[in-house]
């Protein structure tokens, strides 16, 4: 399951929902706010989404995780709104009966939502400008519809 939440997130929860009897292997993911990007001081970010949108397109990446891998559980939750540095923008969690294809399946999700969900970064500089950061929607992602 993949979806955008206002409020923080429980990566606690992303594991419990990954939690199985016949899997052995769990492998997560913590993207966080950077005070940094491209050599400017960042103090915050904001992050906003179509969540109609990014929600269908995330859960289609779940799905593709789920039969190309061979793993039982896929979550993700993708924050918007304001964020201050080092909170988590992004939680993933991945279980499967061994712990490469955890290892495999959850390195697809993150790179498939960063690539493919549209979600907009604008990040707010220490020096009190600020700037869109492009989303890499599309971007040299290969799709397995």
């Amino acid at each position: 399951m993949f979806s955008i939440s206002a409020d923080p997130i429980n990566q606690q929860s992303i594991h419990d929902a990954c939690l199985a009897s016949q899997c052995g292997g769990y492998c997560s993911f913590e993207g966080w706010v950077r005070n940094h990007h491209q050599g400017k001081a960042v103090k915050a970010l904001s992050y906003e989404a179509y969540i109609q949108l990014a929600e269908k397109e995330g859960n289609l990446i779940i799905q593709e995780a789920l039969a190309k891998f061979d793993i039982q559980h896929a979550h993700a939750v993708h924050r918007i709104g304001d964020l201050a540095i080092g909170e988590m923008a992004v939680g993933i969690g991945v279980s499967s009966a061994h712990r490469e294809a955890a290892f495999e399946g959850c390195r697809y999700v993150i790179e498939q939502i960063k690539g493919r969900v549209p979600i907009w970064k604008h990040e707010h500089y220490i020096d009190g400008s600020t700037d869109w950061v492009a989303c890499h929607c599309g971007a040299d992602v290969q799709h397995s519809h």
